[in-house]
């Protein structure tokens, strides 16, 4: 008879040896496909002057590494942000953050001057984190506290405002405008190794954060009187799930743009196999995040040739139909 454990191991096994495949293809594939053989030549032994080994290196290695950071992150931020608020609809932007890092990157073009999709990430990691400072402020001030109504409805509250900010200075700056659409669509191009070395420390906290949060989900689930029977401080322990969430969320959003879908599908695929136990769902959800990112990208770069479509595109082009799809499942579980 196979255990639950074993088919989780089993599961994260599949996931892991699709994830290094996925990110084969995301080397390999693009307007020029390259020879397997070839790539791994260039991570192993570059040839100066050879044409693709300098694609791999500079154009396909960057935003690979991109798409398994930002797609992880994002799909565990997901999980995290459904256990905190109890809420299988949730997703990072509940918070505000997607709607606080795209009002700091407006800010930035328009009042810094900045341009470069590359520096962006500084103002998205900074607009991420105070959102969510002033979401998390305002919801425990409330007679009761942080709890999960309080956070969803201060987010919704937060995100509604800031977004009709954004678009105030979108309709009315046509530099924003054309700087800002290209970010806000969801791309992993225009970002090097050095703007991925400046946010991964964000993104391994945040996991690192994550790992230590799980536990502490799994008492929250069972309910507020249960958890602190079984001795967690829910302030603290929201605060830390907060937390990792907040440092996930906005390494992702400063190195691919607002990216939709990801966050909220990837949860609801895998909650069925984790059997409700966070530790399992965010290990599962890690890997499951980044393939679906790295597909996307992927195809976006060879179904409009010569041109690209973002992957932010094609992430919610994906993730619609399963999305409805699981609406409907549900509801057919449901009657």
């Amino acid at each position: 008879m196979i255990t639950r454990t074993t088919q989780r191991r089993s599961i994260l096994i599949a996931l892991s040896l699709t994830l290094l495949i996925a990110i084969t293809l995301s080397l390999a594939i693009g307007s020029r496909v390259i020879p397997f053989a070839d790539v791994i030549a260039a991570l192993t032994n570059p040839r100066d002057g050879d044409n693709a080994h300098l694609v791999v290196l500079t154009q396909r290695l960057p935003r690979t590494i991109i798409a398994v950071v930002a797609g992880a992150a994002l799909a565990i931020a997901g999980t995290l942000m459904q256990g905190l608020t109890r809420n299988p609809l949730a997703d990072p932007g509940l918070l505000g953050l997607n709607a606080g890092a795209s009002l700091a990157v407006l800010l930035s073009i328009v009042v810094l001057g900045w341009s470069n999709p590359a520096i962006y990430v500084w103002a998205a990691v900074l607009g991420a984190i105070l959102a969510a400072a002033i979401v998390y402020g305002i919801a425990a001030r409330g007679g009761g506290g942080a709890n999960p109504i309080t956070l969803a409805l201060t987010g919704a509250a937060l995100t509604a405002g800031l977004t009709s900010v954004s678009m105030f200075i979108v309709t009315t700056n046509q530099q924003a405008l054309n700087n800002y659409r290209f970010w806000s669509v969801g791309s992993l191009t225009g970002r090097g190794i050095d703007t991925i070395t400046a946010v991964l420390p964000l993104a391994l906290a945040g996991a690192l954060l994550a790992v230590i949060a799980s536990t502490r989900l799994n008492a929250l689930a069972l309910g507020d009187d249960i958890a602190q029977g079984l001795g967690h401080n829910l302030t603290t322990s929201r605060l830390i799930i907060m937390s990792a969430t907040v440092l996930l969320s906005a390494s992702a959003t400063a190195l691919a743009g607002p990216l939709v879908f990801i966050g909220l599908v990837i949860p609801h695929i895998l909650r069925g196999v984790a059997h409700g136990d966070y530790r399992w769902l965010i290990a599962l959800a890690a890997p499951a995040g980044a393939i679906l990112l790295l597909i996307a990208d992927t195809i976006g770069r060879v179904i409009a040739q010569p041109s690209e479509v973002e992957a932010g595109f094609v992430v919610a082009f994906l993730g619609a139909p399963v999305m409805m799809w699981i609406i409907q499942s549900k509801k057919a579980v449901a009657v």
